[in-house]
């Protein structure tokens, strides 16, 4: 049974997104339901919140006006507050959601023509200071819930108007947990969210349709093939492990070779792992390191996603050419690879892959910048000042 953390919601009342049905039934005793009805009580809630998209309980017409009297009293199915919400020129939707206690994520909604993903974030900040990353030069807060995390999603089915769920004519149909964070370091917060996600009664979206995205957290990638079983994605990015160790610090602890042995032993279901691979000129991008890509995957069911690197302010590193990008994809090809190169998305708002870095931590650091500058201590506006730790 998830265990509820209180507060969680906006209206400081204590939130059911993120409960499963042993603990929406739990809530129901408490408030006094008859346990011969609490189990059916609580799927009707569990519809309500997951495939309905309800966002208060008075929506609830199923449960009864008292009942939903008592649940509004102390609990919540309030969305976090949407501080910013930005549209980029190729449809690329991202919001700014500020939890609540003042914490705050970006995800990211990128549409194709008859599908799109939701970029989900798992955790305030990251702990990685992967070198090529604008969300690696936040600080880790903390980790999200599986409320938080799955109120992203609820959030851009809003946005959408795709209640209710599941439907034939969707347009969200993919999570890619590829946000801010490490999520195999929230590995119980993003198991648990992930497995409502999935839920065939509830949101609905197929685990074929989830893809995990990890830098390495070697324990981690085979138990969350077996328990979860979705896609996979690893962030590469080098092919040495001297350089690895810079790019994405955490290799110093395990590995590259480790990493693949990983890798070998995950529970693929038909689906290759896909590899990505930014490309940044001159750092990773030679055709030694394309051949060596090539046989660092042998035995390995993969597909590599070439990255062009998306800028970001202070970012040290260039873009490869267009040129050097697709030899480097003709060789990957040549070994029998797909090697697509990602298109980038959204990035007029800072939304493209490696960008992601919430407002508040960018006023800090341009008031830090500019106190720096000045000689004199930061003033950060009151309204941002009041959502930092």
């Amino acid at each position: 049974m998830q265990q509820l953390r209180k507060p969680l919601a906006a209206d400081g009342l204590q939130s059911l997104i993120g409960a499963d049905r042993a603990a929406l039934e739990a809530v129901l005793v408490e408030l006094g339901e008859a346990e011969s009805k609490s189990r059916m009580r609580a799927r009707q809630l569990f519809h309500w919140i997951y495939c309905r998209g309800a966002r208060t309980f008075d929506e609830m017409t199923t449960l009864s006006k008292e009942l939903r009297g008592r649940l509004a009293e102390q609990y919540s199915v309030a969305r976090p507050q949407i501080v910013v919400e930005q549209k980029s020129t190729d449809g690329t939707r991202k919001w700014l959601l500020r939890f609540f206690d003042g914490q705050e994520v970006e995800s990211v909604f990128i549409p194709q023509d008859d599908r799109g993903a939701l970029c989900v974030s798992t955790q305030v900040g990251c702990t990685l200071t992967c070198k090529f990353c604008h969300t690696g030069t936040m600080p880790l807060v903390r980790n999200l819930t599986p409320g938080e995390i799955l109120a992203q999603l609820l959030v851009a089915r809003d946005a959408l108007g795709e209640w209710p769920s599941p439907r034939e004519d969707r347009l969200f149909t993919n999570i890619v947990v590829m946000g801010m964070g490490e999520p195999l370091f929230n590995y119980d917060g993003i198991a648990a969210a992930m497995k409502l996600a999935s839920d065939g009664d509830g949101i609905g979206l197929s685990k074929h349709k989830i893809t995990l995205s990890t830098s390495g957290v070697v324990p981690r990638i085979v138990q969350w093939g077996q328990e979860l079983g979705t896609g996979l994605a690893i962030s590469l990015h080098a092919v040495r492990d001297e350089l690895r160790d810079e790019l994405v610090p955490v290799n110093r602890k395990w590995p590259i070779a480790e990493l693949l042995d990983a890798c070998r032993a995950y529970p693929h279901r038909n689906k290759p792992i896909t590899f990505e691979y930014v490309m940044l000129a001159g750092v990773n991008d030679s055709d030694a390191d394309a051949r060596e890509l090539v046989r660092l995957l042998q035995g390995i069911p993969a597909k590599v996603n070439l990255i062009p690197f998306n800028a970001w302010p202070g970012a040290v590193f260039e873009c490869s050419s267009n040129n050097r990008i697709h030899a480097f994809a003709r060789i990957v090809e040549a070994a029998g690879y797909q090697s697509p190169v990602r298109v980038p998305r959204g990035r007029d708002i800072l939304a493209a892959c490696g960008q992601l870095k919430t407002a508040s931590e960018r006023i800090r650091a341009r008031r830090a910048s500019e106190a720096a500058v000045a000689g004199a201590p930061s003033q950060e506006p009151a309204s941002v000042a009041a959502a930092l730790p």
